[in-house]
């Protein structure tokens, strides 16, 4: 019996050590090599629009006190997320569009994969928090201060990111179980999940259905607090009188709309939709829509309809031209 167990045991570990001398190619659009050049350009300027847009959230959200309430507190940590994640996928995709080595480490695809999970099933239920915080903000305005405390919020933020982090690695677990016996050619400019099972020489219908289970339950959860808050909202903003208050209560939630709807319609575009192997390209093009572009549409979205927004960015402009 003891060697048995020694017998597996040393077998698990000759599977991790053969796993971590792994080494990835990513093909990336390589079958598009006319068009390297020009998409690096474009990733390039979305990723350096996206970035200077979330830091710049972040920094607009810190420096004026009118925007230090929960509301924004949330944005600033939807923005860092868009930072973090477009961070994880956009140096390595800009990186095998301009050098022949097109490699990742097992170590490096995996810690990638952990990462960038991470950040969008965070991103997934801050979402999430901030419909809730829309319902209160609407349904119960004398109380929002109260009913949203500085204490609940920042247990609200610390859950999305546990959350975030505990599925991720469970996710991550299934993958470092598999061995992979070569040539270990990834269809994909990054370590998605299904990307990296479809090259493993191992069973993968565990690992397989634990990513359905997760990511159902997860879309599920969050799609059913953000359509139960705003049906109440609807119903409050329905009883009120006034043209004026009707407007106010639709135009602080028309962002918040507009990003839940661009964010998980690809999400769930990418992973009930498009399954088959004809449409990996159009699977890479989902990717990049929720790696790249949403992270820099968010800012935009929200700095054009919110004049709070507006106004700081004005006043940092008029102190920049004016202090020369």
């Amino acid at each position: 019996m003891k060697s048995l167990i020694y017998s597996n045991r040393s077998q698990t570990w000759s599977q991790r050590n053969q796993s971590s001398e792994v080494t990835f190619v990513l093909l990336g659009f390589s079958e598009y090599p006319h068009l390297q050049v020009p998409l690096f350009l474009v990733f390039l300027v979305i990723y350096t629009l996206s970035s200077l847009g979330n830091l710049g959230m972040i920094v607009i959200i810190r420096i004026n006190p009118k925007l230090h309430v929960p509301m924004y507190f949330f944005l600033s940590h939807l923005s860092f997320l868009d930072f973090c994640y477009s961070s994880v996928f956009t140096p390595k995709l800009l990186q095998i569009m301009v050098v022949e080595d097109r490699s990742i480490s097992f170590r490096g695809c995996m810690t990638q994969f952990f990462f960038g999970c991470t950040f969008v099933i965070t991103e997934m239920f801050m979402l999430a928090v901030m419909a809730y915080d829309r319902f209160v903000a609407v349904c119960d305005p004398l109380l929002y201060t109260v009913a949203m405390s500085p204490k609940l919020c920042a247990h609200l933020i610390a859950g999305t990111y546990l959350w975030g982090g505990l599925c991720s690695s469970t996710l991550t677990y299934f993958l470092l179980q598999h061995s992979f016996c070569g040539p270990n050619i990834i269809n994909h400019f990054c370590c998605e999940y299904s990307a990296v099972l479809s090259v493993s020489c191992s069973d993968t219908f565990f690992s397989r259905l634990a990513c359905l289970v997760i990511s159902t339950f997860n879309e599920f959860c969050s799609l059913l607090i953000i359509l139960a808050s705003y049906v109440f909202i609807v119903v409050t903003v329905t009883k009120i009188p006034s043209k004026g208050g009707l407007r106010k209560a639709f135009s602080t939630c028309a962002s918040h709309l507009a990003t839940i709807c661009i964010f998980h319609g690809i999400i769930i575009l990418l992973y009930c939709v498009l399954k088959s192997k004809s449409s990996l390209l159009l699977v890479k093009i989902a990717t990049v829509f929720y790696s790249i572009v949403i992270p820099m549409l968010n800012p935009l979205i929200y700095s054009l309809r919110n004049q709070d927004v507006k106004e700081t960015i004005r006043k940092l402009i008029f102190i920049k031209v004016f202090s020369h």
